[in-house]
């Protein structure tokens, strides 16, 4: 018998990107909606997460947070749908969902918020400068047609989700390269449906 998934997320979230995922698989799995300061904070979700922040998923016995983690924790857990590279070839698969996890979003927060990091405090950042960060990015995104080489991946889910919530929110540029390779990995169906989901609640679960 398949492990029961379980979903915990709000759609004004980074849930979005686990949703994603989710669909991408193609495995069934049913969705918890939490509010913003109120049931995400509560005992019971705090046992399933205490940060009391979503998303988080249950597989059976097995709980996971961190949208990075999910990605490539489904990514395993399901591979008949093929989002994750051969063991053997998972460098660039899991340098750069990790690249985004870490400088990416650390220098884009940082940024968005002001905040500039001192010169002479660079190396104790894990990001570095800003502008490091983006020529990393499109080199990277440029490189090959996903960002793990020829195939669409679970990284993918992940790094382009942080380029699109960025265009969007202008905290990224709109460089050429990013837009280019937005554009490719968004015409996923997997995509769109889990848009769909994600927006049909969106006046339900604003709170």
């Amino acid at each position: 018998m398949t492990a029961k998934l379980t979903f915990y997320t709000n759609p004004m979230s980074r849930g979005r990107i686990a949703r994603w995922m989710l669909e991408e698989t193609g495995a069934p799995y049913e969705t918890e909606y939490l509010s913003f300061g109120g049931t995400m904070k509560s005992p019971d979700y705090k046992a399933v997460n205490p940060m009391g922040k979503v998303p988080a998923i249950r597989h059976g016995d097995t709980v996971v947070t961190e949208c990075a983690a999910i990605c490539a924790y489904l990514a395993d857990a399901f591979p008949e749908a093929g989002l994750a590279p051969p063991t053997d070839k998972r460098g660039s698969y899991y340098r750069w969902m990790f690249f985004a996890a870490g400088p990416l979003e650390m220098a884009v927060v940082n940024n968005a918020l002001g905040f500039q990091i001192p010169e002479d405090k660079l190396r104790m950042a894990g990001c570095g400068r800003m502008s490091d960060v983006m020529e990393t990015l499109e080199a990277a995104v440029s490189a090959s047609p996903y960002i793990a080489g020829d195939r669409f991946s679970a990284a993918d889910v992940y790094v382009g989700s942080h380029i699109s919530w960025g265009i969007g929110f202008g905290t990224i540029e709109k460089r050429p390269a990013f837009l280019d390779y937005w554009g490719r990995v968004s015409e996923r169906e997997a995509y769109r449906r889990a848009n769909a989901l994600d927006d049909a609640q969106m006046p339900k679960q604003a709170g």
